[in-house]
């Protein structure tokens, strides 16, 4: 180690107690964390892009400082998916510092990942209070049915209102209106249980009325409208 002239001339000032890092809770433990194979959990994290036209939603699964599970959801951009795709396949078996010093392609998904670097590090993780933590296998519960993420996608101007896209149910189909022109309820379609019965051998179109429902007062509408339409 070289010290300066002026550093090597000052005397020694005794350091007192030493106790190391905070404990921070991490799967039903209180962890010192000295490396990263001491860290562990489960948890999220959301970034951005320079431009902010796109995010991400990253979700990994970490058992001693080592990602083994990743779960990589994008919104509002295309090109993001395909980044996503590569992510999906980099992080696991890579510690999480290797995770945050891998140059994951967009800039949405690099911020998620350092996002939830400080997550990890500072023992906010999903199951921070989860004796043993989450399995491996987790992170697809944040999926719906047919492992789908769940997207809300709204639309709506002055001029003409509000238009639902699609709920955390589905794809939205059409809109109820009241007499007086305001939204009642919805039409929608589980589209990853559609897809998932046409793949066993569903007709598509039994499959479509299998898995269409609606929500609110849908049945008491005044007008119905297509949201893409009208």
């Amino acid at each position: 180690m070289n010290y300066t002239h002026e550093i090597e001339n000052m005397c020694v000032v005794a350091k007192g107690p030493h106790h190391g890092p905070a404990p921070i809770p991490e799967e039903g433990r209180w962890v010192k964390a000295y490396e990263i194979k001491d860290i562990a959990g489960l948890s999220h994290g959301v970034g951005w892009c320079a431009p902010q036209q796109g995010a991400c939603k990253l979700t990994l699964n970490v058992k001693d400082g080592i990602v083994e599970e990743a779960l990589v959801e994008t919104v509002g951009c295309s090109g993001m998916t395909h980044s996503a795709a590569m992510a999906a396949e980099a992080l696991p078996g890579k510690t999480l510092l290797e995770c945050l010093n891998t140059d994951l392609v967009c800039d949405a998904i690099n911020v998620a990942m350092r996002e939830l670097f400080q997550q990890f590090a500072y023992g906010r993780t999903q199951s921070a209070f989860s004796e043993d933590g989450l399995p491996i296998g987790a992170g697809l519960e944040d999926l719906g049915k047919g492992l789908r993420s769940q997207v809300g996608t709204m639309y709506s101007t002055k001029a003409k209102g509000v238009r639902y896209m699609e709920m955390a149910e589905g794809y939205v189909t059409r809109m109820a209106l009241d007499a007086d022109g305001q939204v009642i309820g919805y039409e929608f379609i589980r589209l990853g249980k559609m897809l998932e019965d046409i793949r066993r051998g569903t007709p598509p179109e039994e499959a479509l009325r299998k898995n269409t429902g609606s929500y609110g007062r849908f049945a008491d509408a005044a007008k119905y409208i297509d949201p893409r339409e009208e």
